[in-house]
């Protein structure tokens, strides 16, 4: 099977973590970071720290209030199913 998970935040990156391992053993999964945590100190380090692998799709949202980032997150988002 495939799997897409996508993440953005820091307690994500710490969920996703053992599920992508897991997952990763007998499934396909495509990684999909939304960036809204995108610098180092916020994502990075996490990827590192948690052997998560580096992302299959990075959607660049950025940061601030949620709802405006919701479209461009989604419609990026259908262009990593295809």
């Amino acid at each position: 099977m495939k799997f897409a998970t996508i993440l953005g935040t820091r307690p994500q990156f710490i969920k996703a973590s053992p599920l992508s391992h897991e997952l990763r053993q007998h499934h396909e999964e495509v990684l999909v970071h939304t960036g809204q945590h995108y610098d180092s100190g916020m994502s990075d380090i996490f990827f590192k720290e948690l052997a998560l692998p580096v992302p299959d799709y990075h959607l660049g949202v950025g940061s601030g209030p949620t709802a405006p980032r919701r479209a461009p997150c989604w419609r990026r988002s259908r262009a990593c199913s295809r």
